[in-house]
């Protein structure tokens, strides 16, 4: 059982997910049945996403790039079946809210994407900022609603739309395509032009796929459950906010916002995190 792996063994398994390896290599790595693993890596994620949202409070970003990262769970849309749970099961979008200065990202979300969640997420987001924000999204329609209803028009906000070139055949098809134009246009308030950007976080979800082996494409280790999905993003989020040192800020993006004076271990997040947890033992 997950709950009476000493404590050692606990961090050791989550820092082997935090690297990037599969549930079964963490396994072969560590010595852990896959199940415990699963059942401590839910447990952490719950209470790694309790820790956040009870940290990330009156933060003091001024500008932020919303996105959303495609993945799966069980399986893609198209094959779901009639007796499948369609709100559990297949596509599955991660919104994330990113802080291009300080690296922080405040708010995310994993839900399906439509009118309702993207609602949820911006408010969530919006109930977490000091001061008013210059924001910036892709097209995705929801979003204007969603921002203008949050935010009561206290925001300035626009909007980033990319033309590529057509995808390459051959042997380079998964080369990413080149950007031939980019349009920006003011929604609410007035943003600044140079500013209107959504190039880091599109570089965020690149990390997130690199770093979280079920956002993988082409690979068969995608979530089989919508819960350890979830709570192995909240892992990949709590470390990344309070763990790993960007080298552009020499620190934290917890500690570049002043929400933490120190750079916390893989060990504190664990202990943090698992510490208001009644079950928890040794």
């Amino acid at each position: 059982m997950a709950n009476v792996l000493p404590r050692e063994k606990q961090i050791q398994v989550i820092h082997s997910l935090i690297e990037g390896a599969s549930v079964r290599s963490t396994e072969r790595l560590t010595g852990v049945h896959r199940d415990t693993i699963l059942r401590l890596m839910v447990r952490v994620g719950n209470d790694a996403a309790n820790l956040l949202d009870e940290k990330m409070r009156d933060l003091p970003c001024r500008r932020l790039e919303l996105d959303e990262l495609w993945s799966f769970v069980g399986k893609k849309q198209r094959h779901l079946r009639k007796t499948d749970d369609p709100a559990r099961t297949g596509d599955v979008w991660t919104y994330i809210a990113l802080d291009p200065t300080s690296k922080l990202v405040p708010s995310f979300l994993c839900a399906k994407r439509d009118g309702r969640n993207t609602r949820l997420f911006v408010d969530d987001l919006a109930s977490r900022l000091r001061y008013r924000v210059q924001i910036s999204t892709d097209a995705l329609g929801a979003y204007r609603d969603a921002i203008g209803l949050s935010f009561a028009g206290d925001v300035d906000y626009a909007t980033i739309v990319k033309e590529y070139e057509s995808e390459p055949t051959g042997p380079g098809r998964y080369s990413p395509p080149r950007v031939t134009a980019v349009a920006k246009t003011p929604i609410f308030g007035e943003p600044v032009a140079e500013l209107v950007s959504t190039s880091h976080v599109e570089n965020r979800n690149l990390h997130l796929r690199m770093g979280v082996r079920r956002y993988t494409r082409l690979v068969n280790s995608h979530s089989k459950k919508w819960e350890n999905h979830v709570a192995m993003t909240a892992v990949h989020f709590a470390h990344y906010n309070l763990v790993k040192v960007h080298s552009t800020i020499r620190c934290t993006p917890a500690m570049a916002v002043g929400i933490e004076q120190s750079v916390w271990s893989v060990a504190q997040l664990v202990n943090e995190a698992l510490a208001a947890d009644t079950g928890d033992g040794q």
